[in-house]
């Protein structure tokens, strides 16, 4: 099967991160060819931390180091005046008949989709996780062309293989998600700045502000102190799944915890240059440190998860790696919210 041949006028974009990539190919396809990923990441306010009460994900802790799934897309969107559709379905068959429509007027859509049978993944990397983005952007031979963003080149996938990933079931179900850019008017350098101020403002409250101690730089204090006690409270092997439960939403959901620091740290740069403002992209080098200590604590996570660290004090240790890295965070959003930006 020939898939380049069906990219004549929608180009495959290779991302970090799937929704940011999303984002990214289908505003360049409607003509904005400025987007970039960490444009879309900040413009979309996309750093975030959470561990969710209540909520288990593959037998462990609830986190995530983004923000909800769609936001990216949708705020980056109406942060240029893009207006978008959106739809969810409750049948498959009607699902289908929408995005069939779609293919056929040439429209290339994202889809939100599950991961577990997600056939052209490695098998190492399907597991439940049901907030993965990809676009179909046409079909051949009884198949849909796709460009997922994660993926070198374009690939495809039947007609039964796409329905049952767009209707995976457990948390965060996509229940046959779709979205894609409606109209676009033109788009001045100043819509670009106040997008980023605008990004950069919410994201400062989102990290800052959100009240409760799950959310934001608290949350990772939250999410510290379960730490230190999961070894006595769980056990230790419980404990350890607890930890690699960690690791894999921070260093292989997309880009992670680290990932996303360092994602930010590079919208921070860009935005510095469309402000005309040093300040931004002096802030960006604490981003960059804070990617760095999460990415040291997965692998002393990952020491644990695989036993060859097993003592208390290992617990202990990540724990104050995890406080550590709170409080470069909250230094950082905080100097972002003295430079009043756009003020």
């Amino acid at each position: 099967m020939n898939i380049d041949s069906q990219t004549d006028e929608f180009h495959h974009v290779q991302t970090a991160h799937c929704e940011n990539g999303v984002t990214t190919a289908l505003l360049r396809y409607h003509g904005l060819d400025f987007m970039t990923e960490p444009l879309a990441f900040g413009m979309g306010s996309g750093l975030f931390y959470i561990q969710i009460p209540f909520l288990t994900v593959n037998n462990g802790p609830a986190i995530s180091f983004r923000t909800m799934p769609g936001a990216i897309f949708k705020r980056t969107c109406k942060s240029l005046g893009v207006e978008v559709t959106r739809k969810k379905f409750s049948n498959p068959a009607a699902a289908e008949a929408f995005l069939d429509k779609k293919v056929k007027e040439g429209v290339p859509v994202g889809c939100q989709v599950g991961v577990f049978h997600l056939t052209y993944f490695p098998k190492e990397y399907r597991f439940h996780f049901n907030a993965h983005n990809l676009i179909v952007f046409g079909e051949e031979n009884g198949r849909y062309l796709v460009s997922d963003p994660v993926m070198e080149d374009v690939t495809s996938l039947s007609k039964e293989e796409l329905s049952r990933v767009r209707f995976a079931q457990g948390p965060l179900a996509p229940k046959g998600h779709i979205y894609f850019p409606e109209k676009i008017k033109p788009i001045t350098e100043d819509m670009i700045r106040k997008g980023i101020v605008t990004g950069i403002r919410r994201n400062v409250r989102d990290m800052l502000s959100i009240p409760g101690n799950f959310a934001g730089v608290n949350g990772i204090r939250h999410t510290s102190n379960h730490v230190r006690k999961w070894r006595d409270k769980l056990g230790l092997r419980k404990a350890s799944l607890y930890l690699g439960q960690i690791v894999r939403m921070q260093e292989e959901i997309g880009t992670g915890g680290g990932g996303f620091r360092f994602l930010y740290g590079a919208f921070l740069e860009e935005a510095a240059a469309y402000l005309q403002d040093d300040r931004v992209a002096n802030v960006s080098e604490d981003f960059t440190k804070a990617g760095d200590m999460w990415r040291a604590s997965a692998i002393k996570m990952a020491g644990v998860y695989k036993g060859r660290l097993t003592e208390q004090k290992d617990f202990e240790e990540i724990a104050d790696m995890m406080l550590e890295i709170r409080l470069v965070e909250k230094e950082a959003f905080q100097k972002l919210s003295s430079l009043k930006l756009g003020k």
